[in-house]
């Protein structure tokens, strides 16, 4: 079927956090939440669980765990077995998780900003130390400054937090890069926490490779975040898994967390099955509809925001604006949420790089993307 993704849905006065947050009269791109229904498939799986009539509890799906485990061999040659696959309710969960079961209090776990604002103030509130060697500008995109990346580990360095694809700037990764980072993490003896929830929205001409699946060695040492939510709009209903193929680490892993992990959501296992096993079709003309949506920021955002300039994009849907040369001379954030009646990301909560920048998710109807960037683009017009 044709799905619709130009068609704009009033969300307002809704449960959502994402329209809730600046008010009515606020134009909100800021949390990684589309603005697209969900896939038939995922709806009518939904009503089907809301017949059956009963939410007790609930066991995991051994249907979705094969599901998964598929889906990983067809798309990455990836061989996992079910045990290696534990629920979780949410990515932000897990890594919070990984931080408890693998470093202690005074611990560094190693990061590289601009990135998620979680990697950057969770491993602190826990009383970690963060080693934040950032990524490093090159032209259009960045690059791994692998130097400064080994440099920054210290003895009391324990483990890496990996976001690919990159969070906020779009990078997906190569073979090449993500080697390198694994030998320096292997040798350093790190392990390794794969953030790899975009991996799904990946752009033409680029290949999502999980680090995890680079060698046998790699995935010793390393746990895996997956989830549906972003690829096919479903973080609401808390659904998500981590891919732990040691033992050792497995065992860890399930003594810091005995007690708190809720598992996955008894309607989020539904949707989750129904949109791996039949929500490709959406995913693909959803990527198209991506693909369109980044190619008209890149042709807009130099004609409209003069002095901003847009980040290539290999993966996601959030785009990465730096304002630094537009003349702002406050927060560009507060700016265009004041000014402009914009919500976008405040860079500066992606850590070290991340000030001057401001996150834009286009993952809505393209009217609604063009009605942001005029608003955008009046607000700078009145800049002295």
């Amino acid at each position: 079927m044709k799905y619709d993704f130009d068609t704009v849905r009033d969300r307002r006065g809704s449960d959502s956090a994402k329209w809730k947050k600046y008010g009515d009269d606020v134009l909100p791109l800021w949390v990684a939440d589309m603005d697209f229904v969900s896939a038939d498939p995922i709806l009518q799986a939904l009503h089907e669980r809301v017949d059956h009539a009963f939410f007790g509890y609930s066991m995991p799906l051994g249907e979705l765990c094969q599901t998964l485990l598929t889906r990983l061999k067809g798309l990455y040659g990836w061989d996992v077995r079910d045990e290696e696959i534990h629920n979780l309710p949410g990515l932000v969960t897990g890594l919070n998780f990984a931080v408890q079961a693998f470093t202690a209090p005074g611990d560094g776990v190693l990061i590289q900003p601009p990135v998620y604002p979680h990697f950057v103030k969770d491993p602190v509130h826990h009383g970690r130390v963060l080693v934040d060697p950032p990524l490093v500008e090159k032209g259009d995109t960045y690059e791994v400054d692998f130097e400064a990346f080994e440099k920054a580990i210290t003895p009391r360095t324990r483990l890496f937090i990996l976001c690919n694809p990159h969070n906020p700037v779009g990078r997906v990764f190569t073979r090449g890069e993500l080697e390198k980072m694994a030998e320096i993490c292997l040798r350093h003896r790190l392990v390794i926490c794969a953030d790899e929830i975009h991996c799904d929205l990946i752009f033409p001409g680029f290949r999502h490779i999980p680090i995890a699946s680079l060698s046998p060695e790699v995935a010793r040492w390393t746990i895996t975040l997956l989830a549906p939510s972003k690829t096919y709009n479903l973080a609401g209903l808390r659904c998500g898994f981590a891919i732990i193929q040691n033992p050792d680490l497995a065992k860890r892993w399930k003594g810091a967390t005995l007690g708190l992990n809720p598992g996955v959501n008894i309607m989020g296992q539904a949707a989750a099955l129904a949109a791996y096993r039949e929500g490709q079709e959406w995913l693909n003309q959803a990527i198209a509809y991506l693909v369109g949506n980044r190619d008209f920021l890149y042709r807009a955002v130099p004609e409209r925001l003069p002095g901003v300039r847009m980040i290539k994009m290999e993966g996601t849907y959030l785009a990465w604006l730096d304002c630094r040369k537009a003349g702002i001379r406050v927060n560009p954030f507060q700016f265009f949420l004041k000014e402009a009646k914009v919500a976008l990301n405040d860079g500066a909560e992606f850590g070290k790089g991340g000030e001057g920048f401001v996150r834009l998710n286009f993952a809505c109807p393209r009217s609604m993307l063009n009605e942001a960037l005029e608003k955008m683009s009046a607000a700078l017009k009145l800049l002295p």
